[in-house]
């Protein structure tokens, strides 16, 4: 099992941008230190929520930072993006970090950055493929070509620079609905699980991926899996659940899940087409009892528990953990940094 970690740069009341990416950057260098495998980035627009519009931009930073850790992009919403422009970046990327980028892509899902750049949130499945097409046509071809609803080329493109990983940096499609989870599968390309989706769902995701992938032909040997989860390692049990009441009760689930992270049709106020398995997640404020999630959600508690826990999602099928430590919890810098050093010394080396 791989150990990664998940950062939303959330960008808490009273904090500046600024002092947002200075708290994560001065994370992401210890976690080289302590051991971690590798990090992801999530891209966000317009909101507190996560302030990386640009996440190839933030790791060209981090990839001057570190030596040995993968940076990965957690995740690119690709039909907000021009794809020619995602491939140029991520090539970049994977040649000054020498060969160190991992790729996760998405459709995304909410409505208010799909409203802000124009588009329709309906398309974003369509716009999603031809995006993943041109990239990896870029990647691995010379004088590609391409003509499709949303992109086309006006004459033959040869991508300057290529990626250094031949064919290509690893791809991760963010996916946890089985119709996501099939289509994506018969490509050959691995899932990273959604970190809402109880263990019950991600280990479903994962039987229909490998199933699917062996029915179409994939080698599945070496491929990585990725489960994002919320984790948590205390002393004991007891004051790991103590933790978990204390992070829920101070902080307001409804900044997240609510009308503007739904993926709406604005012309309807339902569910976008394509996103009716998610329809009611942002809706109902993202409330899940601690029970619920103690026992179904996240990898919490001693160190014994988190370690059966992470080998039962091994036992999946998945070889990637993608931590998410706290990305919605104000922590202070030094506690954050206790918690991860704790993991390091008392939960990965059961894996190694």
């Amino acid at each position: 099992m791989k150990f990664s970690t998940f950062h939303l740069f959330h960008q808490f009341a009273g904090q500046t941008a600024r002092e947002v990416y200075d708290y994560q950057i001065e994370i992401v260098e210890l976690l080289e230190e302590l051991g971690f495998d590798g990090v992801w980035v999530a891209e966000h627009h317009f909101r507190d929520y996560g302030v990386v519009p640009n996440i190839f931009n933030l790791l060209s930073n981090l990839a001057a930072r570190t030596e040995r850790l993968r940076l990965g992009t957690g995740i690119v919403v690709l039909p907000l993006h021009n794809p020619i422009h995602v491939a140029e970046e991520a090539a970049m990327v994977d040649l000054l970090s020498g060969g160190r980028l991992e790729v996760g892509i998405g459709r995304g899902y909410q409505s208010v950055e799909f409203e802000n750049f124009g588009l329709d949130l309906s398309e974003a499945r369509d716009r999603f493929n031809e995006c993943l097409d041109v990239i990896l046509g870029l990647w691995t071809k010379d004088d590609f070509e391409y003509k499709g609803r949303f992109h086309e080329t006006r004459r033959p493109l040869t991508l300057m620079p290529k990626p250094v990983q031949r064919p290509h940096p690893p791809l991760h499609v963010a996916a946890v609905s089985p119709e996501t989870v099939e289509l994506y599968a018969a490509r050959g390309l691995p899932i990273l699980a959604d970190p809402a989706a109880p263990f019950k769902k991600i280990a479903r995701a994962a039987e229909t991926w490998y199933a699917t992938a062996r029915a179409h032909g994939v080698d599945v040997e070496g491929v990585e899996l990725v489960a994002s989860r919320s984790v948590y390692v205390a002393p004991t049990t007891e004051q790991a659940r103590e933790d978990q009441a204390r992070f829920e009760a101070g902080f307001d689930r409804s900044r997240i899940f609510n009308v503007q992270s739904a993926p709406i049709d604005p012309s309807t106020g339902k569910a976008a087409k394509g996103f009716e398995y998610y329809q009611d997640r942002y809706l109902k404020g993202g409330s899940v009892d601690n029970e619920f999630r103690w026992n179904q959600l996240e990898v919490i508690g001693d160190p014994e528990r988190v370690v059966s826990q992470i080998k039962t999602i091994q036992e999946m099928g998945f070889t990637n953990l993608m931590c998410d430590f706290g990305s919605t919890r104000p922590l202070p810098i030094e506690d954050m940094k206790k918690v991860l050093k704790f993991f390091a010394a008392e939960v990965m080396p059961a894996f190694r």
